[in-house]
């Protein structure tokens, strides 16, 4: 009876979650089926959406919402997987190379994310300030925005940064001042590497990073398990 009362509930979160995105997205283009993914990427082989962790050499996965270590307290995707466009990848590289020259390397939280995350985010947390809205998707949905930190390769610790990964809290935000010094820097070293190969950090969350053109990749909700069909 238990079991049958745990699947049922399964079930009507799945029902409940699936209306919720179709009431937000009505408006958006999103795309949900692999063939139409597919035909994106033969029009335009920039729209593929590359998986890091065997592009980018010694990048660390830190997927937290793969993990219930996240603000939601659940288990958001089935993999850890971190996917971007191809040029958002190359851009990755270029950061990653710079980086392993000074015994650093970068750490993803979070890359191409399903719709269907972003809405149940904004479920849970509807404040946009933290959290992309539905009615416009975010940047992650596009395959053009990453979740990222720096790693020391000697200590094999994350370098120290101004908070946590998902932190509400104003200490956050990119331009947030009262700090120590050395975490001023770390920052600012996140930056400027970023900077350098065509992105932008985001105001709110010293973490997040915006690839420019972004508004040229279109919405997704495929899951990874489906995006590992294309490999």
């Amino acid at each position: 009876m238990r079991l049958i009362i745990t699947v049922l509930s399964v079930f009507v979160f799945s029902v409940s979650f699936a209306q919720t995105t179709k009431v937000y997205n009505n408006k958006l283009h999103i795309i949900n089926d692999l063939e139409e993914y597919n035909n994106t990427v033969e029009q335009n082989p920039n729209n593929e959406l590359v998986d890091l962790e065997y592009f980018v050499p010694g990048i660390i996965l830190d997927i937290r919402y793969a993990t219930t270590n996240n603000f939601t307290k659940q288990q958001v995707y089935k993999k850890a997987k971190a996917y971007v466009r191809w040029p958002v990848a190359q851009s990755l590289k270029f950061v990653q190379e710079g980086l392993l020259k000074r015994n650093l390397t970068l750490k993803i939280f979070d890359a191409y994310r399903p719709y269907s995350a972003t809405v149940l985010f904004y479920e849970i947390y509807k404040d946009t300030t933290y959290v992309a809205s539905p009615w416009s998707g975010s940047r992650h949905n596009r395959g053009a925005a990453v979740d990222v930190s720096i790693v020391d390769l000697e200590t094999g610790e994350e370098i120290q940064m101004p908070t946590g990964f998902d932190s509400f809290e104003e200490t956050a935000h990119s331009d947030f001042m009262d700090l120590p010094e050395n975490v001023l820097e770390n920052r600012e070293l996140l930056i400027t590497v970023m900077q350098k190969h065509g992105f932008r950090v985001y105001h709110s969350e010293w973490w997040h990073y915006d690839f420019m053109g972004w508004e040229g990749f279109p919405l997704m909700d495929l899951t990874f398990e489906e995006l590992d069909k294309k490999e």
